[in-house]
């Protein structure tokens, strides 16, 4: 199922959706100019790499320039391919702007970057050996999406359905659409338990328990910013 509009407006111009997009795509300009060796490496450097994580929290030291802690968030600008970087920002137009649009824009962009940190935390807890770097927006873009369900689990959501060689369109609750979304991340998740993982990469597999954990803690964090009260 595609997601392809909802039908909750929003009072503001939500300029930190925007710019999170904006940055997201910039970066994957930046990323397709680069050969293999340097992309591997700009992965290796900027991604979060399980193990070397899990070495830093120990003390150790992994010989990188930049802090491990840091990717938790550096991580959440990076994608694995076309495919991914499309699908995460199309989830992101479609459900940030409504969560922004209570939150308020500050308490918004400090939400977004906790929920991927901790997602990416989550993941890493799950195999914390993994020398797969884990990378993409699809945490924190749960995290939103824990945040609507919520917020607005009435609100409809305009869904492409493939069936074979045709496509049909349904409005769908957004109860239903990410609940059904999160219960897959769930399921896929424990099915793959003690499996390697990274998030979204073309030809490696998908961190489900990221993508799990950022939507409950979206459901965590969301009311207590805000998310809950009239305004």
């Amino acid at each position: 199922m595609v997601p392809l509009r909802d039908n909750n407006p929003t009072s503001i111009v939500p300029y930190v959706t925007y710019g999170l997009i904006a940055v997201n795509i910039l970066v994957f300009f930046y990323e397709i100019t680069l050969n293999p060796r340097q992309l591997e490496s700009f992965f290796q450097l900027y991604a979060v790499v399980p193990r070397q994580l899990s070495a830093d929290l120990q003390g150790y030291s992994i010989g990188q320039p930049f802090p491990e802690w840091a990717t938790l968030f550096t991580s959440q600008f990076l994608h694995g391919g076309f495919l991914h970087v499309a699908g995460n920002m199309l989830f992101l137009w479609i459900f940030g702007n409504n969560v922004e649009d209570r939150l308020g824009h500050i308490k918004y962009l400090i939400f977004y970057l906790a929920c991927g940190a901790l997602a990416a935390l989550t993941q890493w807890f799950f195999s914390p050996a993994s020398t797969i770097p884990s990378l993409g927006a699809s945490g924190a873009i749960a995290g939103v999406m824990g945040a609507y369900i919520l917020r607005f689990p009435q609100a409809e959501v305009l869904t492409l359905i493939p069936l074979g060689f045709f496509f049909w369109t349904v409005r769908i609750p957004a109860f239903f659409f990410l609940g059904f979304w999160f219960l897959q991340q769930a399921l896929y998740g424990v099915a793959n338990l003690g499996v390697a993982a990274n998030i979204g990469m073309e030809g490696g597999g998908i961190a489900y328990w990221a993508h799990a954990g950022g939507f409950v803690f979206g459901a965590i964090l969301g009311p207590l910013l805000g998310l809950m009260d009239d305004r």
